[in-house]
């Protein structure tokens, strides 16, 4: 088995990306089929696949689903076949910890098993470390457990001061033995203030988003320092485009709005809720999107859902068109408005799904590019670097872990590693 490497990943995924910006670039955001799928032959298939075949490819993803299609166009069995193969990552091996039901106490299941699984991960790193430093703790959880599970100081940087005050109240009242090691919380915004560490500092991000990943890369690969990231929503950045870290890169670079399309996770289960009920909000939310337009507003695609709460949408277009329209100061909607958007937004929905499959397929790449991105100046810096899959899709679908030393015995394992 040839090993892993993250110079060759991260020109396998730009090699896929390359020659196919144009798709991402354009979004499908109306039923008028875009000019890179006519171009490419591709319209005929798309618009052709029945919805048993639809929900197919969107539950197993286009590039799985594509082989079992005899009219497939070669173009787009190639394209499918390169994404399958840059997305094709390591597991990692580690046995999950197993923390107390008073430790867990109001963490929920999903959470409690991504903290776990971390927890399990992180042993070879955490027991030569000073201290542990968890950047954008959030709500203090995984500050807290990794205190009480490898006895080291911990410290949890996080920007929102309500969260900060709630999690040294949180670590206070479950750190009942005066003899265990408790976590300490301080306001820090990350993103904007300097981010320094110490010698002997594991730095984590669980979930860290968008710049607030790259500002870590950078700070540990200047300190030295070991580091375990999870990346997760790329196109949080303050900037129109992200620019690379890495030599190896290349200067490849991509849009905001392009990073965006990283978030999309092809499953035949939802993680918070059914994959039916996502797809009843993403058309009920399109539905508003006509309701909106046909009143004379204008807007970006997607702005229609700003000042109203998106899971909302899953209970239909009258149940978030009440909202919209009281915010931009516009009439209620009538019954016969309700009825005939929802009809027109189901037409039309059915065409944008199909079409959007090739973009869709295309997000474990963008994910990828910008991991590996991270993970190759991490290298240039002298760090031996893992990256692996960490979680299953399950439990959540951004599941794409770093790990990276100057020491490489400190890494955890992972599927393939000679024993």
């Amino acid at each position: 088995m040839t090993a892993f490497s993250i110079t060759r990943a991260l020109s396998g995924a730009q090699g896929t990306l390359l020659p196919v910006l144009d798709i991402v670039a354009q979004r499908v955001n109306d039923a008028t089929v875009p000019d890179w799928c006519e171009r490419r032959g591709w319209t005929d298939f798309l618009l052709g696949l029945s919805e048993v075949e639809l929900q197919r490819c969107e539950a197993e993803g286009l590039a799985v689903a594509l082989p079992a299609f005899r009219t497939a166009p070669q173009s787009l069995i190639e394209l499918a076949s390169h994404v399958l193969e840059v997305g094709t990552l390591p597991a990692l091996i580690a046995a999950p910890a197993q923390p107390t039901r008073n430790e867990l106490r109001g963490v929920g299941v999903r959470k409690q098993r991504q903290l776990a699984t971390l927890l399990g991960a992180l042993a070879p790193l955490a027991t030569p470390a000073r201290r542990i430093v968890d950047v954008g703790a959030g709500s203090g959880h995984f500050a807290r457990l990794s205190a009480a599970h490898f006895g080291r100081t911990t410290l949890g940087l996080e920007r929102n001061p309500e969260r900060v005050a709630s999690a040294k109240s949180r670590a206070q009242e479950r750190s009942n033995d005066p003899q265990r090691v408790s976590a300490d919380f301080a306001v820090v915004d990350a993103s904007h203030e300097s981010l320094r560490f110490s010698a002997g500092d594991l730095a984590i991000g669980l979930h860290a988003c968008g710049e607030l990943g790259d500002t870590l890369v950078r700070a540990v690969a200047d300190s030295g320092v070991d580091l375990a990231l999870v990346s997760c929503c790329l196109q949080k950045i303050t900037s129109a485009e992200r620019a690379p870290l890495s030599r190896a890169a290349n200067g490849f670079s991509l849009r905001k709005d392009t990073l965006g399309l990283s978030n999309l996770t092809s499953q035949a289960i939802g993680v918070e809720t059914s994959v039916e009920h996502n797809i009843r909000g993403r058309q009920a939310r399109y539905a508003l999107r006509l309701l909106l337009l046909a009143r004379g507003l204008e807007f970006e695609p997607g702005a229609e859902m700003q000042g109203v709460n998106r899971r909302q949408a899953q209970s239909g277009l009258a149940a978030i068109a009440q909202r919209s329209l009281e915010l931009h100061r516009l009439a209620p909607a009538t019954d016969v408005e309700i009825a005939h958007f929802e009809s027109e937004a189901k037409r039309q929905f059915e065409l944008i799904r199909r079409l959007s499959l090739p973009r869709d397929m295309l997000a474990r790449a963008i994910e990828l590019s910008v991991i590996l991105d991270r993970a190759a100046r991490l290298e240039e810096s002298g760090h031996s670097v893992r990256v692996a899959t960490i979680f299953e899709r399950a439990v959540t679908p951004r599941n794409v872990s770093l790990f990276a030393s100057r020491d490489g015995a400190r890494l955890p394992r992972v599927q393939g590693d000679a024993t």
